[in-house]
């Protein structure tokens, strides 16, 4: 039997949609039909078209895989078998929103698949990390625990993307506020003031003609040269994505800025110590947990090194020594893993390790926020100045010559 996901409507008109078991395409039709549904669309569950195409494993975002986890790993270890465990998940109504794509696992599984390999048929959106810990958790039989201990991880990580977006929030809302208040500025006070001056005959202040050409400039020019740059950053982005010594050599760029580089750099070490830390203790090689954690760190540039670093550890290399050659993570990190393998507690040094990089990651975004705001602010305050002086200049000068 197989999982199809069906959209219709009964004999009322009204629109249905849901899964329906059954071995093939036709016969999901004819049993729906006799249940009093007419479908338009049946396809095999965790699978959607778009477009002609097919795009798998929508609903199966990051939050949702968690979730998921979670559940699952306590299903399993309270002894139920993982079909059945399926089954009670996508009945439950908060995992509506990913029933068709845990249905396609469910079908997978019953058809021999591993875990690992049903989630990758399903969803796109899983990752290598992801599959190779669970990988691991089905060999040596600890799954329930592992994916347990995976939904902590992506628990962590979401809520660390929460907190950066929730800290932008306000300085994003601020340069908007900015954006819409220069706009206006220069596109309807400014000209203005200007036809004003031109038809009293008072020549205009210096600083009110730099602020009348400014506008003019913004009027005419703001709008091609804002299309020209989101079309450039859109072709970077396509040439980045399409070629790895580009997307390398640009995230490599990203560590040298000021400010931004030193934060990337304490996130990158952060995902790197905690997802390595994580693997090792589910059980997974050194030199593919080394390989894993760099491309969990985010950085292109990073996981490539790490790769090249997984490749010397391979061939009798130190992991210190071979955390040593990736620039980003040179700094501290080597020292905490060197403590680790001198104890034989390594994946514990790496857990204490990431620990002090989420507080200073912490700080980071605080002490940051704390910059950038003044700064706007201060930006802001100083353009409302310049606009004041450019309208106020022409008055007081009509004063004088009316006088």
């Amino acid at each position: 039997m197989k999982t199809f996901e069906y959209r219709g409507f009964d004999f009322d008109g009204r629109a249905r949609k849901g899964l329906v078991e059954a071995p093939d395409t036709k016969a999901a039709r004819e049993k729906l039909a006799k249940g009093g549904v007419l479908a338009n669309k049946v396809s095999p569950a965790g699978q959607r078209t778009v477009g002609g195409g097919s795009s798998r494993g929508d609903g199966l975002n990051v939050e949702l895989r968690g979730t998921v986890y979670r559940e699952l790993g306590a299903l399993l270890r309270a002894g139920l078998p993982m079909v059945k465990a399926l089954d009670i998940l996508i009945d439950s109504p908060e995992m509506a929103a990913c029933q068709a794509s845990l249905a396609g696992v469910r079908d997978a599984i019953r058809e021999g698949a591993s875990l690992a390999e049903a989630l990758t048929k399903a969803s796109d959106r899983v990752t290598a990390f992801e599959r190779s810990l669970i990988a691991v958790g089905e060999r040596s039989g600890t799954l329930g625990e592992v994916i347990e201990r995976l939904a902590s991880f992506l628990e962590e990580q979401q809520a660390l993307k929460d907190r950066v977006k929730t800290a932008l929030i306000y300085p994003a809302i601020v340069l908007v506020l900015a954006l819409v208040v220069a706009i206006g500025v220069f596109v309807f006070v400014l000209p203005r003031t200007a036809t004003f001056l031109d038809e009293m005959n008072i020549p205009m202040p210096l600083i009110t003609r730099l602020m009348v050409g400014a506008g003019r400039f913004v009027t005419m020019w703001g709008l091609p040269i804002g299309i020209v740059a989101v079309l450039g950053i859109l072709y970077l982005r396509k040439r980045a994505a399409a070629d790895d010594a580009i997307r390398r050599r640009l995230d490599r760029k990203l560590f040298s800025l000021p400010l931004i580089g030193t934060g990337y750099t304490v996130l990158v070490n952060l995902r790197f110590s905690r997802t390595l830390a994580v693997l090792l203790r589910g059980g997974v090689s050194l030199v593919e947990g080394l390989s894993l954690a760099g491309n969990a760190s985010g950085s292109a540039w990073v996981a490539h090194l790490a790769g090249e670093a997984a490749e010397s550890v391979r061939h009798g290399s130190g992991l210190a020594e071979a955390v040593r050659n990736i620039p980003p993570l040179s700094a501290t990190l080597p020292g905490w893993i060197q403590a680790g393998e001198a104890s034989g507690d390594l994946e514990n040094l790496l857990l204490n390790a990431s620990d002090r990089y989420q507080s200073r990651w912490d700080r980071f975004v605080v002490r940051s926020l704390g910059l950038i705001e003044p700064v706007i602010v201060v930006l802001l305050g100083v353009f409302v100045l310049f606009v004041a002086l450019a309208i106020l200049a022409p008055i007081i000068a009509a004063n004088d010559v009316l006088q």
